[in-house]
């Protein structure tokens, strides 16, 4: 089993039922939209297409990463990290960005609290902060066959 797939079914076997998963398909873009929007506020310096800030530092980062685990959710998540930054940089209002945090965590906690009845995968292992958002991918897309068992709730 590779890396991507041993995180991919240790974060599954944290998000089993389709109601927690639902709640995170919501709760996980805002939360990503939300720290993107925020991190907007940090410029790190100017090129001649614009300002970078610290949005497009965390995208570089969390993308090479991803490459290290999997190429087509390395390019999922560019293509979602700089939609994100760009529609960040089209509102460019912080409270925005905050409220999608705030409503995005409160998304995912109804899906475990409720649902999933687990604290979240990310209090075992923080890495599950970056597996959260390829999880979503890979359910969406099926990129990965990774065996995960399911309630139906």
């Amino acid at each position: 089993m590779t890396r991507v797939d041993e995180l991919l079914s240790d974060y599954g076997a944290y998000h089993t039922t389709r109601s927690n998963i639902a709640c995170h398909f919501i709760g996980i873009p805002l939360i990503m939209y939300g720290i993107l929007a925020l991190l907007l506020l940090l410029p790190i310096g100017q090129t001649q297409l614009g300002t970078v800030t610290a949005t497009e530092i965390v995208i570089v980062l969390a993308v090479i990463y991803y490459f290290t685990l999997d190429f087509r959710f390395a390019i999922s998540m560019l293509v979602a990290a700089g939609l994100f930054d760009l529609l960040g940089r089209i509102s460019w209002d912080a409270r925005i960005g905050l409220a999608a945090f705030v409503i995005g965590w409160v998304f995912q906690s109804i899906g475990h609290a409720v649902y999933e009845k687990r604290s979240p995968a990310f209090m075992k292992n923080l890495v599950h902060l970056l597996v959260g958002p390829i999880f979503l991918i890979n359910e969406a897309f099926h990129f990965r066959s990774v065996a995960l068992t399911r309630r139906q709730l």
